[in-house]
């Protein structure tokens, strides 16, 4: 029998599928080596699919009679390089099997979709060259009268081979030429792949574009420590305050790596900081970058696939899926922001984190990896404690700025009027009358959250979820910003009749407040509502870099990557939103939070201020932020984290499920926990509905895993799963598992 492929699909299914090679393809090769990698056509069911192949056997369990054969090789041996290097490989098949996700959809997460659909992975390129009989006639002076043909073909002698794009240069009117030299047999054109028509070598020493400024000393320790590291695996973790500089040191290490003929990958967790670190890299370095993120069209994606994946790209820049990005002879990783939950998949498909799987890539391909914060996350400070990783800090800000100055707003003293507090606009005018520019956080968008009738009580609802429609003033519109329901703004309560007011604030309610405070201060908002596209975002940038816009009103999106040298006070309203919930995690996201909006202020050579609002002053978490800073929170909430034997004291992991009905939902999960039995070394606790339990028109539940080793809790979901997928009532549910959830809904 000829080797049998076994081949991954982007199916729901945790399995391979044999089949039989193509008819042709492999010649005079080692099928088992030559077809890993590579994608094939095959049939599937009443389908065509396109699939890469994963291992090969000599037999298979599928009788002979029913075993199929593949349609066709998309990448063919010994013509172009499989998709899938082995390393890449080998990483997506470590991390479908940690996170327990059918191996063909991390397959696929981690190409563009034009090759999941079967696309060329390397772009084709016309090439011309002269023919024997070509170079002969050229040197006996041929074609005498056809100048513009002894032209053309001076060139192709000359450059032994050209590029039909070279050629459109070079020579504009070459292609009649072309064509009559063909014909005379002096010239012929063959489709090359790109890659190979195109000197590829290694990076080469940098060219600077941008002269260097001079490293602090800890930044100076800090690249000599990474740089040291070269050649053999490391975790760096990067602790600098904000403005100590840590792109600096990531620009420095690059330098360094592509001086040695390697290449970078580095990680940003949000689309809205991709541009600026791409500026920062174009401006220092004349070399390509290749860029990924989701914002791309398909054509982007795939053409910055193939940069990297040609070796075109010395440096790759993405978010979360450029984990996955092919960068041969790689030099380093850098994870900045490593702490943000954007690194995390955590709604649907395959739930990765790619800041894990950053680390495993690195100790795969023996080199350093950079985890930059100003705020790391307990789980990377806690494996800087047990000496899996090492710390390198920056305690003091580049520019010889002093850290801003932090205080609270007792609320219950100072009451807010539309989101604000006196000694917040007090505040805020000093430093406008002083010339400084002023940021006010707020973490939710829109007018306000609620909608409410004088008259009766009622509450404008969220038919789809349980939640409250969020009043839109601008658009007149209101909006769930839970599942993006949308319905007219009424004046009048539709129980009732009463009048209906705003209550609460959003960022577009404070804007307001703040215009009509401050006549004539030119203000900008930033959230994903007047944010639609990257140039909206680059465009309001611009005009609070440039010093146009005097205050700036936003949510999370400015909290972390922005310098803004005369940006002096930054207020933060609502802080008491992570105090008291239910999730874990919320009081470490809050202290990341106003320790990154914090950072805005006072980069540059003026003082800067922070003045946080809240209604419980004396809570701990906001003392001993003010005492001790984010090194003093993280010991408490880590010493609270033991005691309650909570992540990273523990493993944890999440089923969760929804329905059309609130019953089925947790019917399936609780016929799971009783499939489960009493594992030893686990514990399962719920299930119980989410805290928002309709959302979307379906209903959510979830059940919790938990473990204090690692490997118990594998093996438990291992041999667990495949009795949950032949559950009778999992065909009434749509379920999936998140190991390592940063979020309890």
């Amino acid at each position: 029998m000829p080797d049998v492929l076994r081949v991954a699909l982007e199916v729901p299914l945790r399995q391979l599928f044999d089949y039989l090679a193509p008819p042709s393809g492999l010649v005079d090769v080692e099928p088992s080596r030559a077809a890993i990698g590579r994608r094939v056509r095959v049939p599937f069911g009443r389908r065509r699919l396109v699939g890469v192949v994963i291992e090969t056997a000599a037999e298979s369990d599928v009788p002979s009679g029913k075993l199929k054969s593949a349609l066709e090789w998309l990448d063919a041996p010994l013509v172009t390089r499989p998709v899938l290097d082995e390393r890449i490989l080998e990483l997506l098949k470590w991390a479908a099997d940690y996170y327990h996700h059918p191996v063909g959809e991390a397959i696929a997460a981690a190409l563009p979709r034009a090759l999941r659909l079967g696309g060329p992975a390397e772009p084709r390129e016309r090439i011309w060259t002269a023919t024997p009989e070509g170079l002969e006639a050229f040197g006996q002076g041929e074609p005498a009268r056809a100048r513009t043909q002894r032209r053309l073909l001076g060139l192709l002698v000359e450059a032994r081979r050209a590029a039909e794009g070279a050629l459109e240069v070079a020579m504009p009117n070459w292609r009649e030429a072309a064509r009559a030299l063909a014909r005379r047999g002096w010239a012929v054109s063959s489709l090359e792949a790109a890659a190979e028509a195109a000197a590829r070598g290694s990076p080469g020493v940098p060219e600077a574009t941008q002269p260097a400024p001079s490293l602090t000393a800890d930044q100076a320790a800090a690249v000599g420590r990474i740089c040291g590291s070269a050649g053999r695996f490391a975790a760096w973790v990067l602790h600098g305050i904000t403005g100590s500089g840590k792109t600096e040191v990531y620009l420095r290490v690059v330098e360094e790596v592509l001086r040695r003929g390697e290449r970078a990958l580095v990680l940003v967790p949000e689309i809205g900081l991709t541009p600026q670190l791409v500026k920062r890299f174009r401006a220092r370095f004349a070399t390509p970058l290749a860029v990924m993120h989701s914002a791309l069209t398909d054509r982007e994606r795939l053409e910055a696939w193939r940069e990297a994946a040609s070796g075109r790209a010395s440096i790759v820049i993405g978010t979360r899926s450029a984990v996955f990005a092919p960068v041969p002879s790689l030099g380093v990783i850098v994870v900045d922001e490593e702490h943000d939950s954007s690194f995390k998949q955590h709604d649907g498909g395959f739930r990765y984190s790619a800041r894990d799987v950053a680390v495993v890539r690195a100790q795969r391909a023996a080199v350093p990896v950079i985890l930059g914060s100003a705020t790391p996350a307990l789980e990377t400070l806690h494996n800087i404690e047990t000496q899996r990783y090492e710390r390198l800090s920056l305690p003091h800000r580049a520019v010889q700025a002093q850290p801003p100055r932090l205080a609270l707003i007792d609320l219950r003293a100072h009451p807010a009027h539309a989101g604000l507090s006196m000694p917040a606009l007090q505040a805020i005018e000093r430093h406008l009358n002083e010339q400084g520019q002023v940021l006010v956080f707020l973490n939710r968008r829109g007018y306000a959250p609620t909608l409410l009738c004088t008259g009766c009580g009622w509450i404008a609802p969220c038919r789809n979820c349980d939640a409250r429609m969020t009043v839109h003033r601008a658009a007149q519109r209101l909006k769930c910003h839970h599942c993006g329901a949308e319905a007219p703004l009424p004046e009048h309560c539709p129980q009732c009749g009463y009048p209906v007011k705003s209550v609460g604030q959003g960022t577009e309610r404070v804007q307001e407040t703040l215009a009509s405070t401050f006549h004539g201060t030119t203000l900008v908002r930033l959230d994903r509502d007047v944010v639609r596209h990257q140039c909206d975002l680059a465009s309001a940038m611009a005009r609070v870099a440039s010093g146009v816009a005097c205050i700036l009103v936003g949510t999370q999106m400015v909290t972390k990557g922005h310098d803004f040298p005369n940006m002096t006070l930054v207020v933060v309203l609502n802080a008491d939103q992570g105090l008291f919930s239910t999730d874990f995690r919320a009081p470490e996201r809050l202290a990341q939070t106003i320790v990154q909006v914090a950072g805005r202020a006072g980069r540059g050579i003026r003082p800067g201020e922070v003045l946080i609002q809240t209604e419980y002053p004396d809570h701990p978490l906001l003392r001993n932020l003010l005492a001790e800073g984010y090194e003093g929170f993280a010991r408490t909430a880590l010493a609270e984290r033991a005691q309650a034997a909570w992540p990273p004291f523990s493993r944890l992991a999440a089923v969760r499920d929804s329905s059309t009905t609130p019953g089925a939902a947790l019917e399936f999960l609780t016929q799971a926990r009783r499939a489960a039995g009493k594992p030893a070394r686990v514990r399962l606790l719920g299930p119980v509905p989410a805290a928002m339990a309709k959302r979307a028109g379906r209903y959510h539940a979830q059940l919790l895993i938990e473990s204090p080793d690692r490997t118990a809790l594998h093996e438990f979901l291992a041999s667990w799963l495949p009795e949950m997928a032949e559950l009778p009532s999992a065909r009434h549910v749509r379920w999936a598992l998140d190991v390592d959830p940063i979020e309890l809904f």
